[in-house]
């Protein structure tokens, strides 16, 4: 996907669009089509998942089947929100503030972001981690 790796990275400004889930998914049905597959089984996860899922509803004739892995699509999350979805999920909503917001609280302890990603997000600990990988990252955990 746009922006991962070492995939392009179009300009972010002035136009965020450049990284929505449309632009993104309108990469793959460019890229399934340049590929030769008018139709095809889509599967995606996380951020890709989201990508698909606009896929999909945006090019049903395009799609066989589609498997959408660790997401709940946003319609479906946003009609039945419980106080312990929006607790285990907030960063969901934090990321989702206009810029600068997000970019501001996370530049202010980016160690303290991370951290809290990390192991906020499920029932690992430092000790569920390879400490040399966790090592990678300067300053964390110091």
């Amino acid at each position: 996907m746009r922006g991962y790796g070492a995939s392009d990275k179009p300009p972010a400004q002035p136009d965020l669009a450049n990284y929505g889930f449309r632009s993104m998914a309108a990469d793959q049905i460019g890229l399934m089509r340049a590929l030769g597959h008018g139709r095809f089984h889509l599967v995606g996860h996380d951020r890709g998942a989201r990508a698909a899922h606009r896929l999909a509803l945006d090019h049903p004739a395009a799609v066989v089947s589609v498997t959408l892995m660790d997401i709940v699509p946003t319609a479906v999350l946003l009609t039945d929100l419980r106080k312990e979805v929006a607790q285990s999920y907030w960063h969901w909503f934090f990321l989702a503030q206009p810029a600068p917001f997000p970019e501001g609280m996370i530049e202010a302890s980016p160690d303290l972001f991370y951290e809290t990603c990390l192991f906020g997000w499920g029932a690992a600990g430092a000790a569920n981690f390879n400490a040399e990988q966790i090592a990678a990252y300067p300053g964390f955990m110091a």
